[in-house]
């Protein structure tokens, strides 16, 4: 009987799981993962790629990125990340133990994220952001609870009546709620529609909110109006202009400026 066909489906099983574990890998690497030549490598890659799993680089490979909306979130991700940071470490000493709180999907939230599940302390946790949950996979001392609903891909998060109807019956000791932008008018606002009514309950179901956003978000404009930023109190990065801190002075906003670590 002849056993190369599943030979090579070990191998490519082997070329898979090495890159999802490792990230972007040489062909050498990859050769002396799976005990092959460098061109068995390069046609194992080759089919790899074909079925859509992988993505051919110069010189190695990586996991297929998947639709470009996760590469987008990816890459919003990497955007102005020691602000994000910086905003995270402010956010993370407010948490107190034992307590409920809800972290939307937003990319400087997910640093909170983050930094929990690195120094988890007891909390019960709600949250729309598929990728926000995954970080708290395994970790001690947290309960956490996701939100079901309809997937906007874009952000990946869970939105829409059934995540509305969700809040309705839970009541949360803090929130942590990200933006698109925060408008010359004075007010939060989302791309998306169904993201900014969900944001909206949010606020609504919280006793304590506080709006995590970097500078870069000020003075922008998206198409969906959220609330006015002056309900949740702000945790921004010291980059913030000199005119924007006296614009939230007039809105009456409770604001916090993060020191900035090393520049990304």
């Amino acid at each position: 009987m002849d056993q190369s066909g599943g030979v090579k489906t070990d191998r490519l099983d082997a070329i898979r799981s090495h890159l999802y574990a490792h990230g972007f890998s040489t062909i050498q690497d990859l050769a002396d993962a799976v005990g092959a030549s460098l061109a068995t490598v390069r046609r194992d890659l080759q089919i790899l790629e074909q079925d859509g799993a992988i993505d051919r680089l110069h010189g190695g490979a990586r996991i297929a990125g998947g639709s470009s909306v996760e590469l987008a979130f990816q890459e919003r991700e990497k955007r102005h990340l020691s602000a994000k940071r910086a905003i995270a470490n402010a956010a993370y000493e407010l948490l107190q133990p034992r307590t409920t709180i809800f972290l939307d999907a937003g990319t400087t939230v997910l640093q909170l994220a983050r930094l929990i599940r690195i120094n988890p302390i007891p909390l019960r946790i709600f949250t729309n952001g598929l990728i926000v949950a995954q970080e708290f996979l395994n970790i001690a001392n947290l309960e956490v609870v996701l939100l079901g609903g309809q997937l906007r891909c874009e952000n990946v998060s869970l939105v829409g009546p059934q995540a509305e109807a969700m809040l309705e019956s839970i009541w949360l000791d803090q929130l942590f709620l990200g933006a698109s932008a925060i408008s010359r008018d004075g007010a939060i606002y989302s791309v998306d529609s169904a993201e900014a009514s969900l944001n909206r309950r949010m606020l609504a179901r919280s006793a304590n909110r506080y709006l995590l956003a970097d500078s870069t978000k000020f003075g922008t404009m998206a198409t969906y109006k959220v609330a006015p930023v002056n309900a949740a109190r702000l945790i921004t990065d010291k980059d913030l202009t000199t005119q924007w801190r006296a614009e939230l002075a007039n809105f009456g906003v409770d604001a916090t400026f993060a020191e900035l670590g090393a520049k990304e």
